[in-house]
């Protein structure tokens, strides 16, 4: 393992020293310019001092308009600058409006910057293969900055998003360290569960987002093993999120759910600058279940008896027959997942640079435990290389970004959420007197037996990128992008012995190893040819590249049974018998050709084209190749004459955009004839059997999206408002069709002529409530309601997709029994019988639909500046079904813990009650508890409000130290949760496992 790790940091520093060669010859070259110009130009030196309300304001860019000479102001705001005594000084920083000042011999030249809350439409957006400005944006792209990320204390990029972007609904799938996320972006347009994930762009390299784990190994998590986790938020620049047509028809294929493009952080001209960041934080469940007392409990349980007839309690009833104490009280849920996480994260960066060369290189460190009992922690430790050069004369660009990031991930084998909430509350002690597990006398299972087995995972990714650029002339310029990654990923579980009661006689004879061994690498080239160019008052652009993948995927899991010693276990030659359970392989190749065009007349009419022709190793014979493409066309209305210096008014733009993207997520070799190993040997000799039948007809899945917006900034955009409608049908769905039981397989991979209709409504609004000399406050304002519809399937009825989905009705639904409360005369849940034969069947009578989409979802952001204060707090709202507590717990009267409301139940005949009555063994009343648990009673309102993150920060005034800035930070995440939901976490989709966590921290940073 460490030879790995060493290899490949040798690697990086070998490919980093060839790149240092490089860019010393270039610029050597470079410098070869005009020096007699240089010689007869008149220069004089100009300083000053650069500030802010604040203070002063270091990382200015000053430039010399028309020239490209320029620099950038220090710590204490100062800077310096050769230029002639003719020239026009440009001050420019991000959130600050632009300043030029014509030097006029002037020696001196000192600057207070006013910030600029309003700038939105001069940001440049990253769209991908190009870059435009917001305000000529023809598509839909989402947007957040470093600013918004760096205020919430969690090691996973996808939850800086939550609540934060239109149209992106983003679930946290455990509260587990090194846990996943569930992303969708406006819907989901596949049938298929696994063909949904956005595409993922890591500066400018497609990032692999498929899972790497094992279901055979990640037993602690809710979903297996995420790659995503790898990503560091602290060296995300921005986050753009491409979501209709004319934004992502140009990434093809790859498109059609949505693209997430990550920029990392870059250096800046300037002196160099040491940055370093300390933060401690803590963790704790956000809320527990209200559950029974002893007293309650144990009343529960002599009723179920009773009811049962049975007047002397058997022996295995140890909560009532004296085997356990019954005037013991223990809260299970605050011993077994009510610990503290403790969360620390370290991060330090040094950047800087000429006005030709800058660079960064950072690193990072974070580490955080569980609210488990135990020493279980997960690490993460990053590293971050960015260099970018540019000649002189600005024609050669050179830009190289690498890192390399390694997690350690140690949990315990099982979640504990779930006992926590089962666990009689009289159970005895976790430890005996001589502190080992306590058994009770061969009565007890006790719940921290999990812990002696573990789940471990190791990841190395390793991810790098070269962009080489040329201005052949000045309307057109070459470009190549080279990219590669690594990834490596070492997953274990362990089930020793000691997981059973030692009286059972269990030894590590029969202790259990499982492995996953995964490795995916990937290289990707992409030659493009830019052409701008200004024609009197049109503007017209053009771009055509390619793009050349290669992804290579290895998949090994093993089964290991019985081992000498425990203490061997992850020793594959101590095991007695040793299974290969999955042993895959696969190469894909992706081969497209793209291209845009755009035209811009007088800044008021736009017209975007996009398109690519994709190919593609997932389909067969004549099915690898399809087009695709978009039309966006924009108005910008508020540079209309008539509306032009309109006071109020100050922009206005109409949009459209139309066009279709494609889907090959559907796995490797899916169109072909293939087999697979029995894993049984005959004669020494292990068989081979048919797992898959040839279909070289199905090709891409298609999806093509219509959007309306309108964006208004008033009062000198003071309020920004966009209101977005779309409309978007995914067709030609990839999926299994089903065959007759004759033929040996029970489906065949197909395109059906399926449809699915996403459609919404988009809102967002951005306000400057307030700017003054000391005080200002901005509010943010995202709302999303969208409408999932399966449109067509034809023959649904006599496939097996029958009881998953309705024409009519969205994707994620589920058919459940119609509860209609307790029987008054019975005590015994009853449900509506829908064919009227007198029987409560699942295939019949599970007719009632239950849609578990949100019906809208959004958040409130709000940043507050006094002086050196700055408050930042988030509000995510949703409105949604999901299913609640119910789905948890056993029959009422069993050996396990309720809900505390259970208690309000059916006694006697003619009560009126919401619980039927208490039962150990009873047939008749544990189907109906059965059906209960499927029916509409276990769905209920999960909707919330919650705030989602606050964070607070003080800059100590530089006047105390000059050359040093510090600032100190207070952060907040799932502070407060406003919900009826009948359960732990209405966020959370996946019962019995550990919800989202609610994180405190305290952190300070310095830079000198």
């Amino acid at each position: 393992m460490k030879k790995i790790k060493i290899i490949k940091a040798f690697g990086i520093f070998v490919y980093t020293l060839i790149f240092g060669c490089c860019l010393c010859g270039t610029a050597s070259l470079a410098n070869n310019t005009s020096i007699v110009a240089k010689i007869q130009q008149q220069t004089m030196q100009v300083s000053g001092t650069i500030t802010d309300v604040n203070g002063a304001l270091p990382g200015v860019s000053i430039t010399v308009k028309g020239k490209p000479s320029g620099t950038v102001s220090g710590l204490n705001g100062k800077y310096t600058i050769e230029i002639a005594s003719n020239d026009i000084l440009v001050f420019s920083f991000l959130g600050y409006k632009t300043v030029e000042i014509y030097v006029n011999n002037q020696p001196s030249i000192n600057v207070q910057l006013v910030e600029d809350t309003t700038q939105l439409k001069e940001v440049i957006v990253n769209a991908g293969y190009y870059s435009v400005k917001d305000k000529e944006l023809t598509g839909n792209i989402a947007r957040i900055t470093a600013k918004n990320i760096e205020t919430q204390p969690v090691t996973n990029v996808l939850a800086t998003m939550q609540g934060r972007m239109a149209g992106v609904n983003i679930t946290q799938t455990t509260g587990m360290p090194g846990g996943g996320f569930a992303v969708q972006i406006r819907g989901q347009n596949s049938l298929r569960s696994t063909g949904n994930d956005p595409l993922y762009v890591i500066d400018g390299i497609p990032y692999s987002s498929e899972a790497i784990g094992s279901s055979s190994t990640s037993t602690v998590l809710a979903g297996l093993t995420s790659p995503l986790n790898s990503i560091d938020p602290d060296q995300i620049e921005s986050i753009e999120i491409l979501k209709d047509a004319d934004a992502t028809a140009i990434y093809g294929s790859r498109g059609a759910n949505g693209v997430v493009l990550i920029t990392t952080k870059k250096g800046k001209a300037g002196k160099t600058r040491f940055t370093g960041n300390y933060t401690t934080g803590l963790g704790s469940v956000t809320r527990f279940m209200d559950l029974m007392n002893t007293e309650q409990y144990l009343a529960m349980r002599k009723e179920a008896y009773s009811n049962d007839g049975v007047t002397v309690y058997p022996s295995n009833a140890y909560d009532l027959n004296g085997a356990w104490d019954q005037n013991r009280y223990t809260d299970w849920q605050k011993v077994l997942i009510g610990g503290t996480a403790e969360i620390t994260n370290m991060n330090v960066s040094i950047l800087g640079g000429s006005a030709q060369t800058q660079f960064l290189l950072s690193g990072n460190f974070s580490k955080q435990t569980t609210v488990f009992p135990g020493g279980f922690r997960y690490k993460k430790g990053n590293i971050h290389l960015n260099v970018n050069h540019e000649s002189e004369n600005k024609k050669f660009h050179v830009l190289f970004s690498g890192g390399y990031t390694a997690q350690d991930n140690n949990q315990p084998y099982f979640d504990l959420t779930r006992e926590s909430r089962i666990l009689a509350p009289n159970a005895p002690e976790l430890y005996d007197t001589e502190g080992n597990l306590n058994w009770q006398n061969n009565t007890f299972t006790n719940p921290l037996r999990n812990l002696n087995g573990k789940y471990s995972a190791l990841t190395y990714d390793l991810l790098a990128n070269t962009v080489l650029s040329y201005q052949l002339m000045n309307s057109l310029e070459i470009k190549s992008t080279f990219g590669f990654s690594d990834l490596l990923h070492k997953e274990s579980s362990t089930a020793p012995s000691t997981l059973y009661n030692p009286a059972y006689g269990i030894g590590s004879d029969n202790s259990v190893l499982f492995l996953n061994n995964a490795n995916r690498q990937t290289w990707i080239a992409e030659p493009q040819l830019n052409w701008n160019k200004s024609l009197g008052k049109a503007k017209i652009s053009l771009l055509a590249g390619g793009t050349f993948q290669n992804k290579i995927e290895t998949q090994l899991v093993h089964q290991a049974l019985g081992f000498p010693s425990n203490s061997m276990i992850y020793n594959l030659a101590a095991a007695s018998n040793v299974t290969i359970t999955q042993n895959d392989g696969s190469v894909y190749r992706y081969q497209a050709f793209f291209g845009r065009a755009n035209f811009n007349w007088d800044d008021r009419y736009i017209i975007n084209l996009t398109g690519r022709r994709d190919g593609s190793s997932r389909f067969g014979p004549g099915k690898q190749f399809a087009t695709f493409g978009a039309l966006g066309v924009a108005w910008l209305f508020s540079n209309e004459k008539i509306v032009k210096d309109n006071k109020i008014l100050s922009f206005g733009k109409l949009r459209f955009s139309y066009g279709s993207t494609g889907n090959d997520q559907i796995g490797d070799y899916q169109y072909l004839d293939t087999y697979s190993t029995t894993g049984i040997a005959y004669e020494g000799i292990v068989g081979m059997e048919p797992s898959r039948l040839y279909n070289s007809k199905f090709g891409w899945e298609t999806n093509k999206k219509l959007e309306i917006a309108l964006e208004t900034g008033f009062l000198n955009d003071r309020i920004f408002f966009t209101a977005a409608w779309y409309n978007n049908r995914s067709s030609n769905q990839l999926v299994g069709v089903p065959l007759p039981g004759t033929t040996g397989f029970s489906s065949i991979q197909a395109n059906l002529d399926a449809t699915v209709e996403n459609r919404g409504l988009e809102l967002t609004l951005r306000t400057l409530n307030f700017q003054g000399k000391d005080f200002s406050w901005s509010t943010q304002f995202n709302f999303s309601a969208s409408k999932n519809k399966l449109i067509a399937f034809p023959g649904l009825e006599g496939s097996t997709y029958r009881n998953q989905f309705v024409v009519g009705q969205p994707l994620n639904i589920v058919k459940v029994f119609q509860f209609k409360g307790v029987n008054p005369e019975t005590g015994i849940y009853q449900f509506e019988d829908f064919n009227g034969d007198g029987i409560v069947s699942e295939t019949d009578d599970k007719q009632t639909v239950k849609d578990l989409n949100p019906q809208f979802f959004g958040g409130a952001q709000n940043q507050l500046k006094y002086k050196q204060f700055q408050l930042d707090f988030l509000f995510q709202f949703v409105k949604q079904e999901n299913y609640n507590a119910i789905r948890t717990f056993s029959m009422p009267g069993t050996r396990k813990n309720q809900l505390a409301e259970t208690a309000n139940h059916w006694q006697n005949v003619g009560d009126n009650a919401p619980n039927q009555v208490y039962s150990v063994s009873n047939s008749t009343i544990r189907n109906a508890y059965f059906q209960y648990t499927e029916s509409t009673a276990s769905i209920s309102d999960a909707s919330f409000i919650r705030l989602k993150n606050v964070a607070l920060y003080y800059d100590v005034p530089t006047k105390w130290h000059k050359d040093i800035q510090c600032r100190l930070s207070i952060q907040g995440q799932n502070l407060l949760t406003f919900t009826k939901y009948m359960g732990a976490d209405p966020e959370f989709k996946t019962y019995d496992y550990l919800p989202p966590l609610r994180l405190f921290s305290a952190g300070v940073q310095f830079t000198f």
